[in-house]
């Protein structure tokens, strides 16, 4: 007679630790404890149970924190067995092996588990078995709702009495998760979670097989029967094994394929049926590998509520199977009728197992466009197509979270990284750069095409929007409260979530348009920065120039910037534009480049622009700019990218004026000339001819400059700044009402305009210097030769400027550019010469 406890040795090391600690329970109480479902169990009285059978043990304090730590992933069941072991006289874990190795499968016992706890021992088993005794806590403690993934009517609830019972007792042992109920410890190896779940690689498993050939057919079948159900739940069977190393599929979209060989000594009609239901074995195994792959790694958020959904509806099957063996128990259950039970869930399973064999490493927004396209490919199956839906649904979830944060509160809570929006924040606010408001709306946030989900495709575009919109009214410090309890939630079937998010995007972009129009003033800013920047404030322009010209006409070195700042205050103060509120907002600012490269670097985006550069040998007029301060969340619109355009066009318009000023002055210096003699007077003819036209073509390009460029394109921005809906609009008007400024003003790095009116300037006011030096000599011959070279001079550079103009007027006719030429060759003064150089220029390109 055998030792008992190797026939039961849990029971034998439990009586034993029971006598010692003389508790008043039995091993029956103990293990019964031990083997509640789930939702009833307790660890804490589980604990409490093994404490009591510690008592006055060997190191019973150090195995019961091993065991508290091991219950937090573990069944409780192997953490009994595996606290049971301290104790006991043989190895329990072994012995148990070694008992289950005995018989060929685990439904030949005589001892037959009651059907109640069928679908636990299969669980209990294939998790053993399959992943090394390896097991995870359920993520849904709530119970599974069946999804219909059971057989056809003949394995209903009216089949038979004996399914009823079966049925009504799995939906409660099912209500655990497949990975939490590990019975026994299975041999270590060196399995990857991808190898978990293919059956070649279960080599710690011997089955013994016997002479079936030489058993009745009848037998056979009932054999065969039981090897299938042991297939199904993802093991070797005795008499059915796969191919080793021999898979079908591709990235196409069909599922992986394992291929079963049956024993030769099965009659071959049964080896026929066999190999039509061995698939559903092959699907299953391709399941699990997911759900095992999305367990053990760090996978993204999308796969996790995939592999969640695909274990719930694994419970369905496992119901399927006990329903199976019960029927088998019974004697009712043949090859063909098992056929036709499992031909539905055979279809359902080859669709799931092909979805999650093309996701693989997808991840987010991939991945459900996957699973979207698969329910349009799955349309004529309204079985799987449901599956489908209902499993993109459940995918869908943690990602419509994500979502519904953004639009609802402009935050992103993504550690997978699997968003459609990506915030590229990586510092506080408060510790960026003073540039950091122009970058912010461009790159603070920014779309990642490939995690977009093909539903979400078309509003990806006011999806970030929406959030961009609530995250600047956080930074405001107003608090987000929507007007209606958002409900965001993924359907194939309607467009609810569409409207959602279009509901959000309208009311985050009305309350930034008015945090930014109302509480912050918007437009009086930009009303402000046009008197200043761009010269509409006329008073205060010539107050200012009046006060500061000897200052500015100084080398830029020299130019002492506290003195131009108290100017400006008290110009500020003395002239209309006291009455501004925001007057002290603007400050002066000497750059350190003249206003070609300004140009030259500012067009090109080049990033040592903003750098501080070695000052070039400038007087204080060409470095001299007006600078304008704005705070948050103003400054996203007028920020430093804008308000250098407006720079531009201030430094032009600035310089202009100065010249025109020099003009008028040597006007007026020049009245001594009425005392000269009629012979004197008429060599001073040339020269005042001379400043005339200078004076003509420098307040032409001034008019033409604010009255046909500037103002045009404000009342057109005003118009559209009256019909707004939300801030990107408004941040694209502003940009093409400074940029249409620009082109027009010739300020743009594609033509050298610019340059050329630069040196047109620059002549005018080396006559004037030349004029003001001779006024008190006698005129000479050499000072008529001085005035035709002026002439000369500023002659060539105003016809080449002006062909210049007509050139790129011809490519761009809607520009106004035509319109300065009229206005400077108003009486065809200078079309001889424009002739003249078009016809040498039509030469040149000839030879």
């Amino acid at each position: 007679m055998s030792d008992p406890a190797t026939k039961d040795p849990i029971r034998v090391t439990l009586k034993k630790l029971i006598q010692h600690s003389k508790a008043n329970f039995t091993a029956d109480d103990v293990l019964k404890e031990f083997r509640t479902v789930k939702e009833k169990r307790n660890n804490r009285k589980l604990l409490k149970i093994l404490e009591i059978l510690a008592k006055n043990q060997h190191k019973a304090l150090e195995n019961l924190q091993e065991t508290a730590k091991l219950l937090e992933k573990k069944d409780p069941f192997y953490c009994l067995i595996n606290f049971l072991n301290y104790y006991s006289d043989v190895n329990i874990m072994q012995s148990m092996r070694k008992k289950e190795l005995v018989s060929s499968t685990p439904f030949l016992s005589k001892n037959m588990l009651d059907a109640s706890e069928s679908v636990s021992e299969i669980k209990e088993r294939v998790v053993q078995a399959a992943s090394g005794g390896l097991s995870r806590l359920s993520q849904n403690n709530n119970a599974i709702v069946s999804l219909g993934l059971l057989a056809p009517a003949p394995l209903s609830l009216s089949s038979s009495n004996n399914i009823t019972a079966v049925a009504s007792a799995t939906n409660t042992s099912t209500t655990t998760s497949l990975g939490n109920a590990a019975l026994y410890p299975a041999v270590k190896t060196d399995h990857t979670p991808d190898s978990l779940w293919e059956f070649h690689n279960m080599d710690n498993f011997q089955f013994q097989q016997s002479n079936i050939a030489a058993i009745p057919i009848n037998s056979q079948e009932n054999l065969l029967l039981y090897d299938l159900i042991y297939c199904l739940t993802g093991m070797r069977g005795s008499y059915i094994t796969p191919i080793a190393n021999i898979f079908e599929g591709d990235s196409v979209g069909r599922a992986i394929s394992i291929k079963f060989m049956v024993s030769e000594q099965i009659h071959s009609s049964f080896r026929d049926i066999a190999q039509e239901i061995l698939p559903l074995a092959s699907h299953y195994t391709c399941i699990q590998k997911f759900i095992q792959k999305t367990t053990f790694t760090q996978c993204s958020q999308v796969l996790q509520a995939l592999s969640e959904a695909l274990n719930n509806l694994i419970h369905d099957y496992y119901l399927l199977l006990a329903q199976l063996e019960a029927e088998l128990n019974a004697g009712n259950l043949t090859l063909h009728k098992m056929l036709f039970y499992v031909r539905p869930t055979l279809n359902t399973m080859e669709v799931l197992a092909g979805a999650v064999s093309l996701i693989k490493d997808l991840h987010g927004g991939h991945a459900l466009t996957l699973l979207f396209n698969q329910i349009s490919a799955l349309t004529g199956d309204e079985e799987s197509q449901r599956f489908m839906i209902q499993l993109t649904q459940r995918a869908a979830v943690p990602y419509m979270n994500i979502l519904q944060l953004w639009i609802q509160k402009g935050a992103i809570n993504d550690p997978q990284q699997e968003f459609l929006v990506e915030d590229n924040e990586v510092i506080r606010r408060e510790e960026l750069p003073e540039h950091y408001s122009s970058d912010y709306w461009e790159k603070r946030y920014t779309v990642r095409r490939e995690r977009i989900p093909c539903f979400l495709e078309k509003v990806s575009d006011i999806i970030l929007r929406t959030g961009k919109y609530l995250n600047v009214i956080r930074q405001c410090g107003k608090k987000v409260t929507l007007p209606q309890t958002m409900d965001l939630q993924f359907s194939p079937t309607s467009q609810n979530h569409i409207a959602v998010i279009q509901n959000a995007y309208r009311f985050a972009s009305k309350n930034l348009l008015e945090v930014l129009l109302k509480e912050n003033d918007l437009m009086g800013h930009l009303m402000s920065v046009k008197r200043y920047l761009l010269l509409q404030q006329g008073d205060f322009i010539t107050e200012f120039m009046d006060a500061c010209e000897e200052e500015l006409a100084k080398n830029v070195d020299k130019v002492l910037p506290m003195k131009l700042e108290n100017l400006l205050g008290l110009t500020l103060r003395l002239s209309s534009a006291k009455h501004d509120p925001y007057k002290d907002d603007v400050h002066c600012e000497l750059l350190t480049y003249d206003l070609v490269t300004q140009m030259s670097k500012i067009m090109n985006n080049e990033e040592e622009y903003w750098l501080s550069h070695d000052r070039l040998d400038l007087n204080g007029l060409e470095c001299f700019a007006f600078r304008y301060e704005v705070k948050w969340p103003v400054s996203l619109v007028l920020n430093h990218i804008a308000i250098s355009k407006y720079q531009m066009l201030f430094r032009q318009l600035f310089y202009c004026k100065h010249v025109e000023r020099q003009l008028c002055k040597i006007w007026k210096e020049n009245s001594i000339a009425k005392k000269f003699s009629p012979q004197a007077a008429e060599l001073y003819r040339s020269a005042f001819t001379l400043r005339q036209r200078m004076m003509n073509a420098v307040q032409n390009l001034e008019y033409y400059m604010m009255v046909e460029v500037i103002e045009p394109n404000w009342h057109l921005f005003i118009q559209n700044m009256n019909k707004v809906e939300n801030v990107d609009e408004v941040l694209s008007f502003h940009q093409d009402f400074l940029d249409s400024c620009l082109k027009n003003c010739m300020l743009t790095d594609t033509t050298t305009l610019n340059r050329s009116i630069f040196k047109m300037c620059n002549i005018c006011l080396k006559f004037c210097e030349f004029i003001q030096s001779e006024t008190s000599l006698a005129p000479t011959d050499t000072f008529s030769e001085r005035v035709k070279r002026f002439d000369l001079e500023f002659t060539a550079l105003l016809i080449g400027l002006l062909k210049q103009i007509n050139d790129v007027a011809s490519d761009n006719p809607s520009d106004r550019f035509i319109n300065l030429v009229h206005r400077i060759n108003f009486n065809s003064f200078y079309n001889e010469q424009m002739d003249k150089l078009c016809a040498k220029d039509a030469l040149m390109t000839h030879r």
